[in-house]
């Protein structure tokens, strides 16, 4: 819990400053001027296509990553590698100190891709470790408060952040999520110790020694395998109505608001509802959906209630339901759908866990956003009406993905049999 309390904390800290990046209407205070002017002599103005570009940017810098983290994992054990994830991020948080207190031009584009990749690398790798502590009956009865942990800092990062970002400024609180971050490593130290007890009790393959295997072996486990296909196709619709809700929100952020500081504070506001919801869900229903139903109703109820609220878009494009749509859909999201994937990586071995489960939420999630940030462009031409009406049938997708998921993984064991079947 501390360890995804300090995670979520730093995370949330920067998310609105990310957000406030993704919904600025000057290009110049985003991308480097030379970036500005080579698309401009190929007559495209940036400031029309700003998430477009930082999604795609976004995308390109996950699909060359991807081989870096698979040599990582697969050369070098548990200790080594996860203290230096999170110490290169630790690292990267200091040079944008400098690059924000000199004002250095084209930060907001780079630093926009790098917390898009922080989040979902670290958060990946969260997860992945968790099914080296847990097994399955323990995952579906503490996760929910794991999760909770999570929540807290989450919740706590966008009031630190829209409390201190007028009076120390954006650069002084990437140092308070640097600080966080460090101790992440302290607890993925000291819960090296149980993971490692665990495998011996279960007979496990040990973390303690390199994993092996080629470096893009979780691409290819999603192409093998029906359940790691199903799980992708989850994710790929799941974040296109993320991304179509996301790009209608930034367009309202645009319209209303004026200054950096102002949309930052906006959107530490819709972060802070999200979170409040997350943690009540996840402290009363989480533990007993998973316990007495396993994952089933916990990925289905949000599939169908993104569904409903897309639905209700579709027939009457508000502002305020718009917003109410989005707090819905992160929070089934972070309380419900999230913990049900992830006790199914407890059942698994550890190149489903580390590799395949961590190509799913960082390629194959960034694949959507990129896709549907796009589709989404061509679609705002006809009207908020048309976006939410695609979104309806992106929605069918989400509900048919986990339909798929909750099938397909009736086939495994209940735990992960003695040096890890399906490794």
């Amino acid at each position: 819990m501390l360890y995804f309390f300090c995670l979520l904390t730093g995370y949330y800290i920067l998310r609105p400053v990310r957000e406030a990046m993704g919904a600025s209407r000057d290009a110049a205070t985003v991308f480097p001027p030379w970036m500005i002017d080579w698309f401009a002599s190929h007559g495209v103005a940036l400031d029309q296509f700003m998430l477009q570009a930082l999604f795609t940017g976004t995308f390109i810098v996950m699909l060359l990553l991807q081989p870096v983290y698979g040599a990582l994992v697969s050369r070098y054990p548990r200790r080594v590698f996860l203290p230096v994830v999170y110490g290169f991020f630790i690292a990267c948080l200091v040079g944008f100190y400098f690059a924000f207190r000199v004002e250095l031009p084209g930060r907001g584009m780079v630093f926009f891709i790098w917390l898009t990749v922080f989040n979902l690398f670290a958060v990946a790798v969260f997860w992945s470790f968790m099914a080296d502590v847990f097994n399955n009956v323990e995952a579906k009865r503490v996760y929910g408060y794991i999760g909770a942990g999570g929540t807290i800092g989450a919740f706590l990062g966008p009031i630190l952040t829209r409390n201190l970002v007028e009076r120390v400024g954006i650069a002084n609180l990437l140092l308070v999520s640097a600080v966080l971050l460090s101790l992440c490593i302290v607890c993925i130290l000291r819960l090296r110790l149980w993971a490692v007890a665990r495998e011996q009790e279960r007979g496990r393959k040990s973390g303690e020694v390199p994993m092996g295997g080629h470096v893009l072996a979780g691409l290819k486990l999603i192409a093998q395998e029906p359940l790691l296909r199903a799980l992708a196709l989850l994710t790929f619709f799941g974040v296109g109505v993320g991304t179509l809700l996301y790009n209608e929100q930034a367009a309202i952020v645009k319209k209303f608001y004026d200054t950096a500081e102002a949309s930052t504070a906006f959107y530490s506001g819709i972060d802070l509802a999200v979170n409040g919801l997350t943690l009540v869900i996840q402290l009363l229903l989480t533990r007993f959906l998973l316990s007495r139903y396993g994952i089933g109703p916990v990925l289905l109820i949000p599939a169908l209630a993104i569904l409903f609220g897309f639905c209700a878009l579709a027939a009457s494009p508000l502002p305020m339901l718009v917003a109410v749509v989005q707090v819905v859909t992160r929070a089934s999201e972070f309380s419900l759908a999230k913990p049900a994937r992830e006790t199914i990586y407890t059942r698994v071995g550890r190149e489903w866990r580390y590799k395949a489960a961590t190509a799913i939420d960082t390629v194959i999630y960034r694949g959507g956003d990129v896709s549907f940030a796009w589709i989404h462009k061509a679609l705002s031409a006809f009207g908020s009406s048309a976006v939410f009406l695609a979104g309806v049938g992106v929605a069918l997708g989400m509900s048919f993905g986990a339909w798929r998921v909750v099938r397909a993984q009736r086939a495994l064991p209940d735990e992960v049999q003695p040096e890890g079947a399906k490794s």
